[in-house]
């Protein structure tokens, strides 16, 4: 099986039966099912306009695991930098390497270099979807809590890449998704309108009450105040959001023990979460972090033509 796209430049770019795909294969690589290097030979570039430990290291680990090798391309230490367009280095590049992955500030970066590259184009993050992510996080939760009759509930900054990519996949397999979130800071009507695309019957709520939005929820899920790129407007952000904190008071709410606490990461503690609910036992989040690796490895075998699972 290969992916209908040459590229994964968002989830929207996804069918489901592609989502169960990459998890079955995420699952033998995870699990060790698979141990042969069936993408041996093969380079990876990896554009880097942004800071990154998880995507960065995630990836590195993927391609190298499966027989692969990385190419590791701060945008200040090559030409984007001097001026040399993103069509002039998709089409150089795509005479040196099997495929790009690339993270960076503005979208349309994505969709221009896929455009122009002739090998597969990886959207490693942009300021409008964190595909892989959304990915990771949606393979946790099928791994821990499987998929039916199961709520998941975000509360924070819901006008972001995650959020964005978070509704996208919740909508793609049927999730119901709760998210809470102050007005001016609620996904945006296109990320709306486009989810209801994926899936007709998209069961997606948006509320200002975080309680209302946890209440019965399986999963409950944040991210920073502060993505990078609004550090000017940290002080309001976090005047904003204030409410809108992962504790104990609001974990009450939910009225179950046995949910689960999602974080992107890097987390700014004392803030979106406090460390009582990081460390908690219901915690995830570094399972969920792990998860990037081997869901990026199923990625990867499917875009650069490996066969299915076994």
């Amino acid at each position: 099986m290969k992916l209908k796209s040459k590229d994964l430049l968002g989830i929207a770019g996804l069918t489901k039966e592609e989502v169960e795909a990459i998890f079955r294969v995420t699952a033998d690589f995870k699990e060790k099912k698979r141990t042969d290097k069936p993408l041996s030979g093969k380079t990876l570039a990896m554009i880097f306009e942004k800071p990154s430990t998880r995507t960065r290291v995630s990836f590195e680990c993927a391609i190298y695991q499966l027989g692969g090798m990385p190419v590791v391309l701060n945008s200040t230490e090559i030409q984007l930098s001097r001026g040399e367009t993103i069509a002039d280095t998709a089409r150089v590049l795509s005479g040196y390497v099997d495929a790009i992955t690339i993270r960076t500030f503005e979208h349309r970066k994505v969709v221009e270099l896929a455009s122009n590259a002739s090998v597969p184009v990886i959207n490693a993050l942009s300021d409008f979807e964190h595909p892989c992510q959304a990915l990771a996080d949606l393979y946790t939760i099928y791994e821990k809590k499987g998929f039916s009759g199961i709520k998941v509930a975000y509360v924070g900054d819901g006008d972001n890449n995650v959020t964005n990519s978070l509704v996208f996949i919740c909508a793609l397999m049927g999730i119901p998704l709760s998210v809470a979130s102050p007005e001016g800071y609620r996904p945006k009507k296109e990320v709306i309108e486009t989810a209801k695309k994926l899936n007709a019957n998209t069961q997606l709520e948006v509320t200002s009450d975080p309680k209302e939005a946890v209440r019965n929820a399986d999963v409950i899920y944040t991210d920073v105040w502060v993505s990078m790129g609004a550090e000017a407007e940290a002080a309001k952000r976090k005047k904003d959001l204030k409410a809108y904190q992962l504790n104990t008071e609001l974990l009450a709410a939910s009225g179950k023990k046995d949910y689960l606490i999602m974080h992107c990461l890097p987390a700014h503690r004392g803030d979106e979460i406090t460390d009582e609910v990081m460390e908690s036992k219901n915690s995830v989040v570094f399972e969920q972090a792990e998860n990037r690796m081997h869901v990026q490895k199923a990625v990867l075998y499917f875009l650069l033509g490996g066969k299915d699972a076994i």
